[in-house]
């Protein structure tokens, strides 16, 4: 796995979707207590952006804001429809204040 630095953790909110650009990828990051999820920022069913959609902090998952799919932070995996196909998701670290992650 080879890491690269995304964000500082105090940039983001708790619960909140933020879209970063990272390597020509766009990306929505969420912070949820200790961990930080990382997913690719496209709606597999119409490319919308899911850092625009709300988190449920309970499951886990991203609302699509424009069809309402939800996606797993931990997987990336459709968990509703009209969604049948997963999002890319990225292993998170944490160092020294800094979001790092993995983009194969």
């Amino acid at each position: 796995m080879t890491f690269t630095p995304l964000i500082a953790r105090d940039e983001l909110v708790e619960g909140q979707a933020q879209q970063v650009r990272l390597e020509g990828r766009v990306l929505a990051v969420v912070l949820l207590g200790s961990d930080v999820y990382v997913l690719s920022d496209r709606c597999s069913h119409e490319e919308f952006s899911l850092a625009l959609g709300e988190v449920d902090i309970d499951d886990k998952t991203i609302e699509c804001e424009r069809h309402g799919a939800l996606f797993s932070l931990e997987t990336g995996a459709a968990v509703t429809f009209p969604a049948t196909q997963p999002v890319e998701a990225y292993a998170t670290r944490q160092v020294n204040g800094v979001v790092e992650v993995d983009l194969p």
